[in-house]
């Protein structure tokens, strides 16, 4: 008789348990999961799901993460490097979980849309979806959170705009939406802005640069069809460690504030920029400075001899080689490329006569003929100096 009674107390426990564990989510949000694990699956390769028993506490679900009984964080696909990733579609059930703050979904091959239902999150603070076939249009609504502040949708397919309620988003830092199918205008950002990162780098984007945010740190918009003029817009980001606006059709002078950024690159190659460049009298000291592809012209300045890496072939540059660019190749400069522009003369001294192993200089297709043999890029071509009827003051 004891032993039947304790037997049904170990019973009783269990059912207790049980429904304690199946009671430690919130309904809404458990049918919510239920609908986002149903539009996705495994990749042959990955086992992500395995762990998702229904029969069992959600919260325990690899990639779930709750506070008391809601879903705060949702992380789909297996962080680690090179796993396989999901299929499917995200099912705009994920709207449920409206005390979501992080969403992430690993690279994959998740297709379809991104549900609008996502802006009903609106605690939403993080939002990664990149790498995968997502496609359709950036949900204008994302826009509208006031907490979001990361939003990475890049490497998809998605087309159309950016939505400007992005632009005017309250807390929003970051703006990742390279590598996409996005056209149409940039929109307009308040100087209220609290933007750090903006990279929409190879889309369709195209018309003007508007007004942008001067917390800017890291702008990225090349590879796109943006065009005019740059010299009333890049002056105020004063705070930009990065700037990469190559593979554009801006035009204009490039500002002379752009050379005094601390910055880590300069990109402005293949745009069509004209114009003599002027740095300011002091040295620049941006490790990567890259104007190539330009119609920059005029004589190249001094000024440039501190930068690391420097390109500014296929221009419209005359007069001589400045002797301290030249100097510069035996003070740490690694790489000068000057080929394919109009340049009359180069001062041999023994910086030019004894290059560092490893410092790259090339001089060929100007209006002189190169003083030494240097190795040059390939598409630099095999001719050494520009025909005579090109250059009226060599011929002279």
């Amino acid at each position: 008789m004891q032993m039947g009674w304790r037997r049904f107390v170990t019973v009783a426990v269990m059912v207790v348990s049980f429904r304690a564990a199946a009671a430690v989510l919130d309904p809404v949000d458990f049918l919510a999961l239920q609908s986002i694990r149903k539009g996705l699956e495994d990749m042959p390769g990955s086992d992500f799901f395995s762990s998702w028993d229904f029969t069992a506490d959600p919260c325990a679900f690899t990639g779930v993460f709750c506070a008391r009984d809601r879903v705060v964080t949702l992380a789909l696909g297996d962080p680690r490097a090179g796993a396989p990733g999901l299929l499917g579609r995200l099912d705009p059930a994920i709207g449920l979980l409206n005390a979501l703050a992080e969403l992430s979904l690993l690279p994959g091959r998740v297709s379809g849309p991104i549900p609008d239902a996502l802006a009903d999150c609106f605690d939403l603070r993080f939002v990664a979806l990149s790498k995968n076939l997502l496609s359709g249009a950036v949900p204008a609504g994302l826009g509208g959170l006031p907490r979001l502040r990361t939003l990475d949708l890049s490497y998809n397919l998605l087309s159309g705009p950016v939505p400007e309620s992005l632009a005017s988003a309250p807390v929003l830092s970051n703006l990742i939406l390279c590598h996409n199918q996005l056209s149409g205008f940039l929109p307009p950002f308040p100087a209220s802005s609290s933007l750090l990162r903006l990279d929409l780098k190879h889309n369709q984007l195209s018309g003007p640069l508007p007004p942008l945010p001067t917390s800017l740190q890291y702008l990225a918009l090349c590879s796109n069809a943006l065009a005019g003029r740059i010299d009333s817009v890049l002056p105020p980001l004063t705070r930009l460690n990065f700037l990469d606006l190559s593979s554009n059709v801006l035009e204009g002078p490039i500002p002379e504030a752009v050379f005094a950024f601390q910055l880590a690159a300069l990109r402005l190659q293949r745009n069509a920029f004209s114009g003599p460049l002027a740095p300011p009298q002091e040295d620049v000291v941006i490790p990567v400075v890259d104007l190539s592809y330009n119609r920059l012209w005029g004589a190249v300045p001094p000024q440039l001899a501190a930068v690391g890496r420097l390109y500014l072939n296929n221009n419209r540059f005359t007069g001589e080689v400045p002797p301290r660019l030249v100097q510069g190749l035996s003070n740490g400069m690694q790489l000068l490329y000057l080929q394919h522009n109009f340049l009359t003369g180069i001062k041999i001294g023994p910086a030019a006569v004894a290059l560092p192993a490893g410092a790259s200089l090339c001089l060929q297709y100007n209006c002189m003929v190169p003083p030494f043999d240097t190795p040059c890029p390939l598409k630099a071509g095999s001719q050494r100096m520009r025909p005579l009827d090109q250059c009226p003051e060599w011929r002279a």
